[in-house]
C-alpha cells in the first residue's frame, strides 16, 4: 500500500512537475508576447510622432502655398487696377485729342477768316492745346503772361525730333495753312 500510495503521488507529482512546465512555458510566451507588445507599443508612438510631425510639414506647407496665392492674387488685383486705370487714361487722352482737333480745326478757320496768313502758331501746354497766334514772339508772350519763364525758349532744329508733347511745359508749334 505503501508503494500504491507512493506511486499515485509519485504520478500526481509528475502530472504536477508537467503542469509548471506547461505554466512555465505558458509564463515565459506571455513574456515574450509582452516584450513584443511593448515593441509594437514603441512602433505605434513612433509612428504618431512621425505622423504628426509630417501633418505639421503638410500643414506648413499649405499655410505657405496658401500666402503665396494670395500674394499672387494681390498682385494680379494691383495688375488688373493698374491696368484700367492705363485703359481709362488713354481714353481720356484719346479724347482730349479729339477735343483739340476739334478746337484747333476751329481756330484754323477762324484764322483763315481773319487774314491771309499762311501759317499760325499753335501754344500748347504739356501737349494740350492752349492757345492759337499768329506769330511765334505772340504765342510766347501768352506762355510767358500765363507763366512761362522768359526766354530759354528754343527752335526744333530742322529733321530734329521733339521730345514728347507731354513732357514739355509749354511749345509753340507753327501750323501751316491751307486753302480749301
Amino acid at each position: 500500500m505503501y508503494r500504491i500510495i507512493r506511486t499515485t503521488a509519485h504520478a500526481a507529482l509528475l502530472a504536477d512537475l508537467a503542469d509548471l512546465r506547461e505554466v512555465r512555458a505558458d509564463f515565459q510566451q506571455a513574456d515574450a508576447d509582452r516584450e513584443q507588445l511593448l515593441r509594437a507599443v514603441d512602433d505605434l508612438t513612433q509612428i504618431q510622432a512621425d505622423a504628426a510631425e509630417e501633418q505639421r510639414v503638410l500643414d506648413h506647407g499649405l499655410l505657405a502655398v496658401i500666402r503665396q496665392v494670395t500674394a499672387e492674387r494681390d498682385v494680379a488685383r494691383a495688375e488688373r487696377d493698374a491696368a484700367r486705370s492705363e485703359l481709362e487714361a488713354a481714353k481720356a487722352q484719346v479724347l482730349l485729342d479729339a477735343e483739340d482737333r476739334v478746337a484747333l480745326r476751329a481756330l484754323l478757320r477762324t484764322a483763315r477768316q481773319q487774314g491771309r496768313a499762311d501759317r499760325v502758331y499753335v501754344l500748347y501746354r504739356y501737349g494740350t492745346l492752349h492757345s492759337l497766334h499768329r506769330s511765334l514772339e505772340a504765342g510766347e508772350r501768352a506762355a510767358e503772361a500765363e507763366g512761362a519763364p522768359r526766354g530759354g525758349w528754343t527752335a526744333a532744329r530742322p529733321g530734329a525730333a521733339l521730345p514728347p508733347a507731354a513732357e514739355v511745359e509749354w511749345r509753340v508749334q507753327p501750323v501751316a495753312l491751307s486753302t480749301p
